[in-house]
């Protein structure tokens, strides 16, 4: 029971991937990037929680689902693993709303075959 918490972790964590490398949404759209974007997000989440647990906000809940390994003073390694299942989850969603939207945008022009402007060109 200790591992629970972080088995469901790293089973979304693998949904993601799977639905990242189905739909090439964000590693497989272009790994370089994806992976800067990806720790960037995981750091800067993860100096919001050291702030937090330093300024007493934050605290470590106690649960038998959880494997009781701590990283840091009051931080769970599931910490870990939600800040990165979180981050991905952000960019896999951004990244198909965008293709939704720019798809839309895209067959609104070539469903009409003109833009908005008038023939004359004044806008």
């Amino acid at each position: 029971m200790a591992v629970l918490y972080l088995l469901g972790l790293l089973v979304a964590l693998t949904g993601m991937v799977a639905l990242d490398r189905r739909f090439r949404l964000f590693f497989w759209a272009d790994a370089r990037r994806a992976a800067i974007v990806l720790v960037v997000g995981v750091l800067f989440f993860l100096a919001w929680d050291v702030s937090g647990i330093g300024l007493g906000i934050f605290f470590r809940g106690e649960t038998s689902f959880m494997t009781g390994i701590l990283v840091g003073h009051e931080l769970p390694l599931e910490e870990l693993f939600f800040l990165t299942l979180l981050c991905y989850l952000t960019m896999n969603l951004f990244a198909a709303v965008s293709r939704m939207i720019g798809s839309r945008r895209t067959g609104a022009t070539t469903s009409t075959g003109t833009n908005s402007r008038t023939p004359g060109g004044d806008a």
